[in-house]
């Protein structure tokens, strides 16, 4: 069972198939696992090295609860200490919903290492959903999801929760995150649910600037969870151009 180390926390990742590196971000209350059940591993580890990383906080990683553990420039050194302990210069970094933020941060800390970046289910020009309260909470956050998918959140006890609201708070930092995605220097492609915020304005955002960009069906989770198998096609084609 690998794990990489880094600033002092264990990160766990899986491998699965052989040839070129790319590593899967999930997103919040989700695992390196999901990738696998989803079907997105499945279509792509025939051509692929598929790396799958349990986030900080998540899966069998180490979930602390200090909150400065989790800003964006250490989290995407998570992902390059991976990568380091896979041996590897670079890899096809691709992310969704938080992980897309994570991705991200890697395209901004890190770009050198990136071979190619995909960001699913992520606005990264304005960063979490907001409401006419202004941006969602960790508390309207969490609520929701035990109350919609409560087998994604039954996870989350008292103990670990303090991890949790942590990546969440997290996300709010977006400055950098378009200068970052624009000068990276490598391919990029946005891909989104149809039924998902981030929709519009990141498919927008991929026409204007000349950038790769995904349509599936299905809303934020629905999207992954349903039509997995055909964003990992999806992602295996826009890798394979490089």
């Amino acid at each position: 069972m690998p794990f990489a180390n880094h600033r002092g926390q264990r990160i766990h990742y899986t491998v699965e198939g052989s040839g070129p590196l790319i590593v899967l971000q999930h997103g919040l209350l989700l695992d390196a696992a999901s990738w696998k059940q989803c079907g997105v591993v499945d279509a792509l580890a025939d051509r692929f090295r598929v790396v799958c990383v349990d986030s900080l906080g998540h899966g069998l990683s180490d979930k602390p609860a200090d909150p400065a553990l989790y800003n964006q420039a250490q989290r995407a050194g998570d992902v390059v200490a991976v990568i380091d302990d896979l041996g590897d210069a670079r890899a096809h970094v691709v992310g969704h919903s938080m992980g897309g933020w994570v991705a991200v941060g890697v395209a901004r800390f890190f770009p050198a290492r990136l071979a190619s970046l995909a960001i699913g289910g992520w606005d990264f020009l304005s960063g979490l959903p907001r409401g006419n309260a202004g941006p969602l909470t960790y508390g309207a956050f969490i609520t929701f999801a035990r109350r919609t998918v409560p087998e994604l959140a039954e996870w989350v006890t008292p103990d670990l929760e303090g991890g949790v609201r942590a990546c969440f708070n997290a996300l709010g930092q977006v400055d950098g995150a378009k200068d970052a995605v624009l000068s990276s220097r490598v391919p990029v492609l946005l891909w989104n649910g149809q039924d998902d915020g981030p929709h519009a304005p990141m498919q927008r955002f991929a026409a204007e600037n000349g950038l790769y960009a995904m349509s599936v069906p299905g809303d934020h989770l629905g999207a992954l969870l349903q039509h997995g198998a055909a964003i990992g096609r999806g992602i295996g084609s826009f890798v394979g151009r490089g």
